[in-house]
């Protein structure tokens, strides 16, 4: 499936309008959060081939995510309010709603930075590097690793 190219100017316009009218009723910690990493958005806007930017603004909307998850969901009023607050609590939503996929389009916008999602865990297998080790089945003899500076040709030194 071929994503859509937009733009990334066009993903921070579309959240950061919708960041303002959500803080008409949410403030405090959802405008901290979002308006952060709307400025990692900036950032990654200003430097066109930094990776790092890129993929802090990543990770940044990932993380806001469930960041607004919670946030909703322990300040959403229980009783009724204004219209004003209607509109303000359904534009937070629809930036959640839209947040997951922005993330698919930013991350392809990091592919094509250069960036790789490199995650290992150890759990998947073996390293495919192995300059650092050496196989039990190896079959170099390895010389004696407690004998002195004498037995490898080197004379010692006085001090």
């Amino acid at each position: 499936m071929e994503l859509p190219a937009v733009n990334l100017k066009m993903i921070l316009l579309v959240h950061w309008l919708l960041t303002t009218w959500g803080c008409l009723q949410f403030s405090g910690s959802y405008a901290w959060a979002n308006f952060t990493v709307l400025a990692l958005g900036v950032w990654a806007v200003a430097q066109r081939d930094s990776i790092d930017a890129i993929s802090m603004f990543l990770g940044g909307l990932v993380a806001t995510i469930f960041l607004d998850i919670i946030h909703l969901s322990i300040y959403y009023p229980r009783h009724s309010f204004s219209d004003t607050g209607h509109f303000g609590a359904g534009m937070a939503i629809l930036s959640l709603l839209l947040k997951p996929f922005s993330c698919c389009l930013v991350y392809h916008m990091y592919r094509e930075r250069g960036g790789e999602f490199q995650l290992h865990t150890g759990f998947h297998g073996p390293s495919r590097e192995r300059s650092a080790y050496q196989t039990i089945d190896s079959p170099e003899v390895p010389s004696d690793p407690f004998a002195g500076p004498e037995g490898k040709g080197h004379t010692p030194q006085g001090y």
